[in-house]
């Protein structure tokens, strides 16, 4: 099958985040339709963006859409990215892509059946200042990755099915990843209920066979917001702080470290500010999932690095029965 020159896309699920999917894709010509259980709001999208409201049923069947968009409640993302490779439809499900290492699985086993791109929704994977962490990582401007440690904290959301640990930390886990290149061979998970029997904080800990350490704290109980992932190099540190101003995103810090008859000593020095190009990571990712479509490219953030997080969820989950 030849892949279309301009395809053409569903976004299923018409809440805060399936908005702006289908806002993006609209932006870059590609918005065919949307879908929701809820069809007047369906509707509404639609008619503000100019596309077709479907069923999912018609979504599938319909051969004038190339890919679909999922961005619905996680529980219901295997089954339906699953339903949508079958009928031959390209696949952009969002984080986290099942609540199970087995739906996961299977959402992968059904990618590779189809032969078809199959992504899973780690947008901060797409931001100019984690591009440019990468791509100093790998000139190796930082030196050796010796630590990495996020903090992604904040007030809210509370969902009914997932904890802090699985609606937030998928967004690090996924960065940690791609910056280590590797899975970890030690996963140690903390967590506490504060509302009811799901974690509102959750900490994890994870060990590379690298040598690289890091650590991943959570929270939707939290006084002040605060997204930060720091990385220890041995010659420079780095921090990608999405709070903060565009031109401030990305620093690197050179301190001094020396030891000498008295023990360590150590001198901090100012943070250099790194320049980034202009760019939303939400219309990276849609635009690179488009590029796919066309090219058969292989993904950047595919299905198997989603099934990767959610081993590592699964494995550091604190249950509070």
């Amino acid at each position: 099958m030849t892949p279309p020159l301009s395809p053409k896309v569903a976004v299923v699920g018409c809440g805060y985040w399936g908005s702006n999917h289908a806002r993006t894709f609209s932006e870059l010509g590609a918005l065919y339709a949307v879908s929701d259980r809820h069809s007047e709001r369906a509707e509404a999208l639609a008619a503000m963006h100019g596309a077709r409201a479907m069923a999912f049923e018609d979504v599938l069947a319909d051969p004038a859409i190339d890919g679909v968009v999922l961005a619905l409640p996680p529980q219901y993302h295997a089954d339906q990215a699953i339903a949508a490779l079958e009928a031959g439809k390209h696949v952009l499900v969002e984080k986290p892509i099942a609540l199970s290492v087995a739906d996961a699985r299977r959402v992968v086993e059904a990618a590779q059946k189809a032969g078809l791109v199959a992504m899973t929704g780690h947008v901060l994977r797409f931001h100019p200042a984690f591009e440019a962490l990468e791509a100093m990582i790998a000139a190796g401007d930082l030196g050796a990755v010796r630590y990495i440690h996020s903090h992604r904290v904040g007030l809210g959301k509370f969902h009914a099915e997932n904890d802090a640990l699985w609606d937030i930390a998928p967004h690090d886990l996924s960065l940690i990843l791609a910056l280590t290149g590797e899975k970890p061979i030690s996963v140690r998970g903390v967590g506490s209920a504060m509302l009811n029997r799901l974690s509102d904080f959750a900490h994890l800990h994870l060990q590379f066979s690298s040598g690289v350490r890091s650590h991943v704290f959570a929270s939707r109980l939290n006084p002040y917001r605060e997204r930060r992932l720091t990385v220890i190099g041995s010659k420079a540190m780095a921090v990608f702080d999405d709070v903060a101003d565009w031109n401030q995103k990305l620093a690197v810090y050179h301190h001094k470290l020396w030891e000498d008859d008295n023990g360590w000593q150590s001198e901090m020095v100012d943070p250099s500010y790194i320049e980034l190009p202009d760019g939303m990571p939400l219309t990276q990712e849609c635009a690179h999932f488009l590029d796919c479509i066309r090219t058969g490219a292989h993904p950047r953030t595919p299905v198997a690095d989603g099934l990767a997080v959610i081993e590592i969820l699964s494995e550091g989950t604190v249950r509070h029965d």
